[in-house]
């Protein structure tokens, strides 16, 4: 989720929440302010009535009009010493609209001249609490809508622009690739906090650029460093086994020598290949064919290891696999795939490869299946004593699917050793 988004909709729950509370608690300010209102009329009209009673006593016997109904009712001295005043909510049946009406009541005591105690019942017309719910509840929707509408334009506007210097250092920070300088990155802000992750992120990049320009420098140095004295020693071991005075027993073991010479050139090869890989150094992205690459090697690889008279079977999908890849480095995805599928082949085995518009599977006939947790880690040899392999063929296959976005799996399935490679 985008922060824009993930910031209004945080911004509009708590919006929600405070006009929602916001309206709960001024509708019951304004009940209660009415009801305070309504009691201190009730209180002064209760004053004046009382006092015209004392000028007048013959209006006892009055009981109020329609707005303010009244009445008066002679309580006993005792009751009148115990008495509380009191208010509260109460209903009067209108015979014009032929339904009740709501009343805020009053009930209070007083004496006449005479002595007896009287208690006054008070009444005047209200609003109704249901109509001011139904009313508040509208306006407060309304207003609601209203702030939420022009609150989110607001904040979007002034979000974008906050935002603006973030956007910008996340795009220069996707045009940075491996082995390429740093572009500058002209990134202007007032905020403080964005112009410290720019700084950051700048200087990050530098050091990162520095420590692989540092790093492909040693690995090559290094790579070159090894490859000229093994070369040196190879050649003089071929010096050696064309002199005359060498017995069979030196010849035996100068070619153990030699052979171990030449799986040391392949190693230093191969541990260069993965480097190179995991840096990043094959730039060069292209559609490649599955099909074609396999059409290649195929028939050289067969060659290689005829003597093991494996029987290949070929099949196709309806159109070729292709994934996007530096052509050199899927060629050696491949061959390596291949050649693994082959080299561990039994005699007389069988050799499927099986192309889809987004698969390839290479099966091999086995003896038993193999552990899929290590089999693609370093130097790990699942069949002992095969000196031809350094352990880096499928470890090197798997850097590469992974560089591109491809899944590379194994799976032991009906007597087959099967290598499945998958889009994800």
């Amino acid at each position: 989720m985008r922060l824009l988004h993930y910031t209004y909709r945080k911004l509009s729950i708590l919006l929600f929440l405070l006009m929602a509370g916001w309206g709960v608690l001024f509708y019951y300010a304004i009940v209660e302010e009415v009801v305070d209102e309504t009691d201190d009329t009730l209180e002064n009209y209760a004053y004046l009535l009382i006092k015209e009673v004392l000028r007048d006593p013959s209006l006892l016997n009055t009981k109020g009009n329609l707005m303010s109904v009244y009445s008066f009712r002679p309580i006993s001295e005792a009751e009148a010493l115990d008495y509380r005043e009191v208010f509260y909510d109460s209903s009067i049946y209108v015979e014009i609209e032929d339904e009740y009406e709501p009343v805020r009541a009053m009930k209070t005591v007083f004496r006449m001249a005479d002595g007896q105690f009287y208690e006054l019942t008070l009444m005047i017309s209200t609003m109704e609490r249901d109509d001011l719910r139904i009313a508040m509840l509208w306006y407060l929707s309304g207003l609601f809508i209203l702030l939420v509408v022009c609150t989110s334009i607001g904040i979007r506007w002034v979000l974008k622009g906050v935002f603006r210097p973030l956007h910008k250092l996340l795009n220069w920070i996707r045009h940075i690739q491996p082995g390429k300088a740093v572009p500058p990155l002209d990134n202007p802000t007032q905020i403080r906090e964005f112009r410290q992750l720019s700084d950051a992120a700048v200087s990050m990049a530098g050091r990162s650029y520095k420590a692989y320009e540092e790093q492909k420098q040693f690995i090559e140095n290094a790579s070159h460093e090894l490859q000229t004295p093994l070369a040196i020693v190879r050649g003089k071991v071929e010096l050696l086994a064309e002199s005359e005075t060498m017995t069979e027993q030196q010849m035996k073991e100068l070619d153990a020598i030699y052979a171990t010479l030449n799986r040391a050139v392949k190693l230093n090869r191969s541990l260069l290949l993965l480097s190179r890989i995991e840096n990043g150094q094959f730039t060069e992205m292209e559609d490649v064919s599955v099909d074609d690459i396999l059409d290649g090697i195929l028939p050289d690889l067969m060659d290689i290891y005829e003597h093991k008279q494996v029987r290949l079977s070929r099949q196709r999908g309806e159109a070729p696999f292709i994934i996007h890849c530096n052509h050199s480095l899927a060629q050696i995805m491949l061959s390596n795939l291949v050649k693994n599928s082959l080299l561990h082949n039994v005699e007389k085995g069988e050799l499927q490869i099986i192309t889809t518009p987004d698969s390839l599977q290479i099966k091999n006939s086995g003896d038993a299946p193999l552990d899929g947790g290590k089999l693609f880690q370093r130097f790990y040899h699942p069949v002992k004593g095969k000196k031809d392999s350094n352990g880096l063929g499928l470890a090197i296959a798997q850097t590469i699917a992974r560089s591109v976005s491809l899944d590379l799996s194994y799976r032991w399935e009906e007597g087959m050793h099967c290598f499945c490679l998958v889009k994800k």
